[in-house]
């Protein structure tokens, strides 16, 4: 019996425009984004359809963009009656999984993504952490080069653990600048740097996180009708317990996305439908498992075809 998972993506997938066209042609789609300027008490549906770029781009609104925007084509697609056997996103994107699998109202949601890129941006002064991608060395090599950057007194870990050969890693910026080097030298193909606003997935959120909670513990959080897959630990939760506690855990643990999606493969997942902004999701889960079928869904376009995909494939 093959089974299909929603996945959604985090920060960096945000464009200017995003949504814009199935808001115009679809009254539950501009529903979403009435909500969220509501909830937010702000217009930030006019800066996700009009920019500017760099703007939106920052972490405290690109956060709440994205999750509006991903919840927003969700309810389109909603129409054509296809559940999701298992949910999971990418970081930011974990919100929007569980605002899918109803452990969160799409409201608090919006507003705790909001606080939570707040509280990310106050948690190292700017230019003090940072990230960068590492492509061609092995989980463990990469490891034993992050221990030994932050013995020396300059934290640096993995951070995002996306597919083979394609690692992030986060911490301080003399730290994560140090790795690079040393990874290269040890024989990592490329230290590509990131344009972010800080060390994200490090140690260095820890202050973020402990706020963060007591923005949780004043929301509603349910237990999940949809299994969502963590990403700080590759696993099922349900309970709003777990939950409550995965979503402090993640801003300073690794995002574990090729165990994830390992995870959901093992569990007999075959089709991977990708809801918002961009491709990149769809990309990493073919270079966990090129033989499994993708699909996303990010316009108009893009929704029709893969509802057609899945209709004739039934």
């Amino acid at each position: 019996m093959s089974k299909i998972a929603f996945v959604f993506p985090g920060q960096g997938s945000q464009i200017v425009g995003m949504g814009k066209e199935l808001a115009d042609s679809s009254e539950v789609v501009q529903g979403i984004f009435t909500k969220a300027d509501k909830a937010l008490e702000e217009g930030l549906s006019s800066l996700i359809f009009n920019g500017p770029q760099e703007t939106l781009t920052l972490t405290v609104n690109a956060q709440p963009s994205l999750l509006t925007t991903s919840i927003a084509i969700l309810e389109k697609f909603k129409e054509a009656n296809i559940a999701p056997d298992y949910v999971a996103g990418h970081s930011l994107g974990e919100y929007t999984a569980l605002v899918a699998s109803g452990a969160l109202s799409f409201e608090d949601a919006v507003r705790t993504v909001r606080k939570r890129g707040e509280f990310m941006e106050e948690a190292v002064p700017a230019g003090k952490g940072t990230m960068a991608a590492i492509l061609g060395m092995s989980n463990e090599d990469l490891q034993a080069v992050t221990d030994e950057i932050s013995a020396e007194g300059h934290p640096v870990q993995l951070a995002n653990i996306n597919c083979p050969g394609q690692i992030v890693i986060s911490g301080s910026a003399k730290g994560v600048k140090q790795a690079c080097e040393l990874a290269k030298e040890r024989g990592a193909k490329r230290a590509i740097p990131l344009e972010v606003s800080g060390p994200f997935h490090s140690s260095l959120m820890e202050p973020a996180a402990a706020k963060l909670r007591s923005v949780l513990d004043q929301i509603e959080i349910n237990d999940a009708n949809v299994p969502v897959v963590a990403n700080v630990n590759a696993q099922e939760m349900i309970s709003a317990e777990a939950v409550k506690e995965n979503l402090v855990k993640q801003l300073f643990s690794p995002v574990l996305w090729e165990n994830s999606i390992q995870y959901m493969l093992d569990q007999g997942v075959d089709t991977f439908i990708e809801i918002g902004p961009g491709k990149v999701l769809s990309g990493l889960i073919k270079k966990v498992n090129r033989r499994v079928a993708t699909y996303a869904i990010g316009d108009i376009e893009t929704l029709e075809a893969t509802i057609r995909a899945l209709k004739e494939g039934k």
